[in-house]
């Protein structure tokens, strides 16, 4: 099968996306805007980019009724602050709660039952039930279009970061015991601990 990406209809090309690219970690993000109204939301475009300095982005895309900026951007741009919160296993089903458009002034950490945690270095808060928090300023936005299926790469730089205590040693995480999900395409996601094996680099 052969296809070229500008005659698919953006749901289309999404789809090809999503069901190659995988699976795809999570960034569930806690924002504010500027008049404090918390909002929080996952996002499966998320990765690294680099340690020195430390710098992750993830991907918010168009919303696909009209070509709007979702909450989470909008509040990124107005106060260029957020929280990265990993999620593990035992908040996937509250971090699928707050998938749902909501409108701009709920507070999806009350509609899933989840505890607001007060940051270290930024305003938005972070989830008190997440293993790892990465607290971050607004290092660089870009935006690719204004459309439906649509979207911008935010990057930022990590000023703080947490983690739950027995998941700490010697510098490291053990990934075992965060019990991280991953994001597959449609309505499946995965347990990417559950079936591990490893590969020794050759020097």
């Amino acid at each position: 099968m052969e296809i070229r990406p500008d005659t698919l209809e953006w749901k289309d090309a999404y789809k090809l996306m999503v069901g190659s690219i995988l699976p795809r970690p999570i960034a569930f993000v806690s924002t504010v805007d500027e008049n404090g109204n918390v909002n929080l939301a996952p996002f499966s475009f998320f990765t690294a980019i680099c340690a020195d300095p430390m710098l992750i982005c993830f991907s918010p895309m168009r919303k696909g009724t009209d070509g709007s900026k979702k909450d989470t951007l909008f509040n990124i741009e107005q106060t260029k602050e957020f929280v990265i919160n990993i999620v593990s296993e035992d908040i996937v089903q509250q971090m699928n709660d707050t998938a749902k458009e909501f409108e701009s002034d709920i507070d999806e950490f009350e509609q899933s039952s989840l505890t607001k945690g007060e940051s270290e270095t930024i305003r938005p808060p972070y989830v008190k039930e997440s293993k790892v928090q990465l607290e971050c300023t607004l290092h660089q936005v870009l935006h690719f279009g204004e459309n439906p299926g649509a979207g911008s790469l935010v990057i930022g730089k990590v000023e703080f970061v947490r983690i739950a205590d027995d998941l700490y040693y010697d510098g490291k995480i053990n990934s075992a015991l965060l019990q991280p999900v991953g994001r597959l395409a449609g309505q499946l996601y995965t347990k990417p601990m559950s079936d591990t094996f490893e590969l020794v680099r050759k020097r």
